[in-house]
């Protein structure tokens, strides 16, 4: 029997004011992965959530250790819930994601979480590419702004950018529109 999983990737302390990388409508994004949470928990399918921990000697942010790291407490994680640890974008490299999804018969996924333009956009990918057929969920995602050279591309621009290219590998839609 196939079924679809809900993936919320890196919803953590840092992101979050007070945190070391505060994000963008982290907190507006949060609310909407609750929404899904529910949704998921009322019809007893299952939720990962992942968890980047730096291994980075020179890491600014998700230190091993530190309350940053944590997963935020508005998440509806319990003590049976599946969390997975990852140090890279991409929250299937090095991690037992594809097996545990594999293990639980998933062949859809419903992809929220942060960053929109990083972890996001690496594990997406990745999900298309092992034919998960991903759903990102707009704006239960979140991300901040951007520089280069003597340019800022501000968060909004960020985000619509991210989640236009996504739709070449994935189905893009609200929160609204989702729970329809």
């Amino acid at each position: 029997m196939s079924q679809t999983a809900l993936l919320v990737i890196d919803v953590q302390n840092d992101y979050f004011p007070q945190g070391k990388m505060e994000l963008f409508c982290a907190e507006q994004a949060l609310k909407h992965i609750n929404r899904l949470e529910d949704l998921f928990i009322k019809r007893e399918q299952p939720i990962i959530y992942i968890q980047h921990i730096a291994n980075q000697p020179n890491a600014t942010f998700f230190e091993a250790g530190t309350q940053g790291v944590a997963l935020h407490s508005g998440l509806r994680v319990k003590t049976d819930s599946i969390v997975i640890e990852k140090h890279y974008p991409n929250s299937f490299f090095q991690t037992t994601l594809k097996a545990e999804l594999e293990r639980l018969n998933v062949d859809k996924l419903v992809i929220s979480g942060m960053m929109t333009h990083m972890c996001v956009d690496a594990t997406s990918r990745a999900a298309a590419e092992f034919a998960y057929q991903p759903t990102i969920i707009s704006d239960a995602t979140a991300t901040r702004q951007l520089s280069y050279s003597d340019r800022t591309v501000e968060a909004e621009d960020v985000q619509t950018a991210c989640l236009s290219a996504f739709q070449m590998f994935s189905q893009v839609v609200s929160i609204e529109d989702y729970l329809k």
